[in-house]
């Protein structure tokens, strides 16, 4: 008879075997601090135009070397839950603005930081938290008062490129003109007139060779693939779209067809080709001049349609058909049928064309209705367009996010460093313990021009000091020079480096409000694990959704 193990009192009985359960400031509070405070550790030194790159090898050995925040921490797949809390303020970060994601993680970490010294001083999580969220909330209220620059108009190109300059100066150092020019073109050219702006109509195609500066904008999409038949080029092309294979068309149910006579054999095969032709004269007939298919284009299809001098492009991706039909206007047709004029999309031209040694297909929308444009990137390397891909992202968001709200602030820390001086100064005006955490708020926003210097080379608490001089004389525009390697500063709203206020709202408000939770948790109770590994998760059924 197996004797009965009596479990130890308290919150534990009452758990499962396996189940793990912490409390208490040491085995609650201080291990989930300690574990933000790693992640930030990781994620600061990737931080500004001299960020280190970060080499990353997923579940799927698939190689990842970039210093974009979003991208590191999709691919790390963290555990920890306090941690994990962070992560999902970085991915409301990325849906809202589509960039600070690295500014959310090292200022929930600064934060936590900070909190935890005020912790051993003696004062309760609660009134860090409460003073953290008496602090964010004068922020977000002096973040306002710092504009130092609005865009008046979306359409105007220079204007436009001035404003993306900041974001992908972090990404891309060196390449920010050229990009900022390239991504300003491309999103004017296809900003609709009543409507807002959609991302997704900004396609990115990647062609391996040449250089950063030999990418380029294409009005229309861009297809890795050539044309199937020997017709090659068309302009003013009237377009067919099927979903479905480009070929004899097979019964559903099987059947058996008897054959006597060998002028019954002749005529069964000649019937199947009569229909064919019949089909694609009635095409050409009815102006069709490019036929798209979604699946395999048949060798007597191919003949007949080379015959009535109609081009053939196959893309297999559904996705990619979807955006085609929403550049030239064209109805996917499921079965081979004949398009009404409705259905029938129109193109400026449609070509075969070869970009390095790459064959390509491009529809090209000349006319200024284009609805989708493709930025064809170029680069020695797939991991290096990988990155350039991102960054073309990141200045897609911006725009996005610049036609909703076109105030900028000064960047290259001086916004942070103003903020920290004018919160540290309310916080003295305060009574009451949530003094200090207002204080060691302000102290956290100081990290980011550290950070920057430190990752230059240059002396971090001697760049502090030295902002921290001009900003009291008020030069509230002045940040850190990241170009001269000492820990000199400039003004940023001259040099024209600037971030867009809309990101730098939304990252404030995910930051506290992740440390806070954090802060507010005193109790982690961990119930046993299922047996067998853990199911993914199905990811976006589209690779480019990210």
């Amino acid at each position: 008879m197996a004797l009965h193990v009596p479990k130890a009192p308290g919150f534990a009985q009452m758990l499962k075997d396996g189940a793990k359960h912490y409390s208490g400031l040491e085995e609650a509070v201080f291990r989930n601090i300690g574990a933000c405070k790693e992640f930030g550790q990781t994620l600061r030194t990737a931080y500004g135009p001299q960020g280190r790159n970060k080499m990353i090898i997923n579940h799927l050995e698939k190689l990842f070397v970039t210093n974009d925040a979003a991208t590191i921490i999709k691919e790390l797949e963290i555990e920890h839950p306090a941690a994990k809390l962070l992560v999902l303020a970085t991915e409301m970060q990325e849906q809202e603005a589509g960039d600070g994601t690295n500014w959310v993680v090292i200022m929930g970490a600064a934060m936590l930081e900070k909190a935890e010294e005020l912790i051993k001083m003696g004062l309760t999580p609660t009134d860090v938290a409460d003073g953290y969220q008496l602090a964010v909330d004068k922020a977000l209220e002096l973040l306002e008062d710092l504009e130092c620059w609005k865009i008046t108009d979306t359409r105007d190109i220079d204007q436009v490129r001035k404003a993306l300059r900041g974001t992908l100066m972090s990404k891309q150092y060196g390449y920010e003109d050229f990009l900022a020019e390239l991504i300003a073109s491309a999103c004017i050219s296809i900003m609709p007139e009543q409507t807002t702006f959609n991302v997704d109509n900004v396609r990115i195609c990647k062609i391996a060779g040449a250089g950063i500066t030999s990418s380029s904008v294409v009005q229309g999409m861009v297809f890795k693939r050539g044309a199937e038949g020997n017709v090659t080029e068309k302009n003013k092309a009237r377009i067919a779209v099927y979903s479905c294979p480009f070929d004899i068309t097979t019964t559903e149910t099987k059947g058996t067809v008897l054959i006597n006579t060998a002028d019954q054999l002749e005529n069964f095969s000649r019937g199947e080709e009569v229909n064919m032709e019949t089909q694609v004269k009635a095409l050409a007939d009815a102006g069709v001049t490019v036929v798209v298919a979604g699946g395999k284009i048949g060798d007597m299809a191919l003949h007949y349609l080379n015959k009535y001098d109609i081009m053939a492009v196959r893309i297999t991706s559904k996705w990619d058909l979807r955006r085609l039909c929403k550049t030239v206007g064209a109805v996917i047709l499921p079965k081979m049928a004949m398009p009404t004029p409705e259905e029938i999309g129109l193109c400026d031209r449609v070509f075969l064309d070869e970009i390095g040694e790459v064959p390509v297909t491009i529809f090209r929308q000349d006319g200024a209705e284009s609805r989708i444009v493709t930025v064809v990137v170029r680069g020695s390397t797939s991991n290096l367009m990988d990155d350039v891909e991102r960054s073309v992202d990141d200045g897609v968001n911006t725009f996005k996010g610049l036609c909703r709200d076109g105030r900028f602030v000064a960047g290259a820390g001086s916004c942070e460093m103003e903020l920290s001086r004018r919160v540290e100064e309310y916080g003295r005006q305060c009574p009451g313990l949530e003094q200090y955490a207002i204080k060691a708020f302000a102290e956290a926003l100081r990290t980011f021009p550290k950070i920057l210097a430190e990752n230059c080379g240059a002396s971090g608490q001697e760049t502090v000091a030295n902002l921290l001089a001009k900003h009291q004389e008020g030069g509230q525009n002045y940040g850190f020079d990241c170009t001269t390697g000492s820990a000199s500063v400039f003004d940023a709203c001259e040099k024209e480096v600037f971030d867009l206020m809309r990101t730098k709202y939304w990252a404030l408000k995910y930051s506290a409000s992740a440390a806070c939770q954090i802060l507010r948790v005193d109790q982690i109770i961990m119930a046993k694990r299922a047996g067998g590994p853990k199911a993914r998760a199905p990811g976006p059924q589209d690779p480019d959704d990210d």
